[in-house]
């Protein structure tokens, strides 16, 4: 028999058959561990070896599976960490519940439960569902931690909260125990409900009409205008126009005009299709009710292909001028003369906004340029436009002018939202969470709650507190994901009139949804009064 060798510091091995094992190392433990832990795959991918390790392997859907990260002897810490969160492996994906890995399989057909698509649609739709659960629930936590309403009116009381700071904190209370009530869109023809999906809706000022836009299945789409009225109980109802209008073009962009009075017209940007050209359609409200006896006033329609954006201006001075925002170029015309003002531009203008107190259009490009045009100075030809200007990193999607209008807010296609101080062309906050990669999509402010709201391309509906960028609240779409189901959203202190109620309203598929601000609305409080 050989003695130990501790020079060379290793035991001569011994043969047992055709088999062999691993001599020890002094010093060297842990390593040896690491081996054994490992053989199982390594960081390129999984690795096999059944002749020393044999392992029972599953199938699922056809499939074949490598051992789990917890099947190799680790210790039982290792093991829950590596469940927790499993490495990444190409080619493969973890499944928690069995806690295996199982092969992806080729091809991106809807046949095939195991691409990686399907899988991550399937945990998204898991997650809303979980969600959807959670919104249900009759109370839900706070917005932030320690945030309830004895609490601020205790502080409020003791001379520690200002007015406010008060109002601000105690608006975050309510979204955040918003819950959703379906509505029931009352209609002049009952026998042929609405199975068209909602593509926008827009708002009027006081939020007593909503022009709404719907797909229609045969190709184009329809719009009309529904009227909300909010009863004596706290309920509200809505109401459908009788005339609707078709067309087989898209709409791309809409916005409430006041010609005659306020919001009395919809200024429409219509794409063009097959040998229809696009143009830009200025339609009175009247026109969608048979029951209203006035006359309809202005209507008129320009030929302005390719528009993407359009904006109404409510400066005095110009108070009868619109704006189109198209490819490489801005147009500013006034409705009642015809007399139109051409600015050129090096990119597409997505999306338009005119300030309230200085005849100011603000412009957002698929660029990431945002400028502004002042329509009192006079440009030649040699003379930019642009009054100020500022970029972003990806295509805006949205401007939006705040009541102090040196601040704006734009949203871009990275899901960026910042607001800027336009004097110092420069970001003072950003709002985080948004999330959009190629769709079109608008942003909204409510400023006497201080909220700012915007839809994701993963259809969840985003609530931030406006002063320092929070996120208070995320609503889950009450259908399915789909990007052809982008909820489209609107919301107002007085939704209804000026006895309105408070609260978001949303259109997704052909459903209504209304969120309130109070807890105690009665979807059916009219009928319980009639009865």
């Amino acid at each position: 028999m050989k003695k130990w060798n501790w020079r060379e510091g290793q035991r001569p091995h011994r043969r047992h058959g055709g088999g062999h094992r691993h001599g020890w190392y002094r010093g060297n433990r842990q390593r040896s561990t690491q081996d054994e832990q490992w053989s199982g795959h390594n960081d390129s991918g999984p690795y096999h070896r059944e002749t020393q390790h044999p392992r029972r392997y599953e199938d699922q859907s056809s499939s074949s599976s490598i051992p789990s990260a917890s099947s190799s002897p680790s210790s039982s810490s290792a093991s829950s960490s590596t469940s927790n969160s499993a490495p990444e492996l190409p080619g493969y994906y973890f499944d928690p519940e069995k806690n295996r890995y199982f092969r992806l399989l080729p091809g991106h057909n809807n046949c095939n439960p195991l691409t990686r698509e399907q899988l991550q649609e399937k945990e998204r739709e898991k997650q809303r569902n979980k969600m959807l659960a959670e919104d249900e629930k009759p109370r839900k936590k706070a917005p932030r931690k320690g945030l309830n309403t004895s609490l601020l009116l205790q502080k409020r009381h003791l001379g520690l909260l200002p007015e406010n700071s008060y109002c601000r904190l105690v608006h975050e209370v309510k979204v955040s125990a918003m819950r959703r009530h379906k509505l029931e869109i009352q209609s002049s023809d009952n026998s042929n409900p609405n199975t068209d999906n909602f593509r926008l809706i827009v708002g009027d000022s006081a939020c007593e009409r909503v022009f709404t836009v719907n797909d229609v299945s045969h190709g184009g789409c329809k719009y009309g205008i529904m009227n909300f009225s909010s009863g004596s109980r706290g309920s509200l109802s809505v109401e459908m126009c009788d005339n609707l209008y078709f067309t087989n073009r898209k709409v791309n962009s809409i916005c409430w005009a006041s010609v005659n009075y306020p919001d009395s017209h919809v200024l429409l940007c219509l794409v063009g299709a097959a040998d229809t050209p696009g143009c830009v359609s200025l339609l009175p409200a009247s026109l969608f009710s048979n029951s209203n006896p006035d006359q309809p006033g202005m209507l008129c329609s320009f030929k302005i292909s390719s528009a993407w954006s359009c904006a109404w201006c409510l400066n005095p001075q110009f108070d009868k001028t619109f704006s189109t925002g198209l490819s490489r170029r801005v147009i500013v015309k006034d409705a009642e003369t015809g007399r139109t003002q051409t600015y050129g531009t090096g990119s597409d203008v997505l999306a338009q906004q005119f300030a309230l107190r200085v005849p100011v259009l603000f412009n957002g490009c698929r660029s990431g340029e945002i400028f502004s045009i002042d329509l009192r100075q006079r440009v030649r030809r040699d003379q930019s436009s642009k009054t100020s200007r500022f970029h972003q990193e990806s295509a805006i999607t949205s401007v939006r002018v705040l009541e102090d209008e040196n601040y704006l807010l734009a949203a871009d296609m990275q899901g960026q939202i910042k607001l800027w101080d336009v004097r110092v062309t420069k970001p003072v906050q950003e709002y985080k969470g948004h999330y959009n990669e190629h769709a079109y999509l608008p942003i909204h402010v409510n400023e006497p709650e201080g909220l700012l709201l915007a839809v994701g391309q993963d259809c969840y509906t985003r609530l931030w507190s406006l002063k320092d960028g929070h996120l208070l609240r995320t609503i889950p779409s009450p259908h399915p994901a789909a990007n052809d189901l982008i909820p489209s959203v609107v919301f107002s202190s007085k939704l209804g009139g000026c006895r309105g109620l408070p609260g978001l309203l949303m259109a997704v598929k052909h459903d209504l949804y209304y969120f309130p601000y109070n807890t105690d609305y009665q979807e059916e409080g009219e009928h319980q009064a009639a009865i």
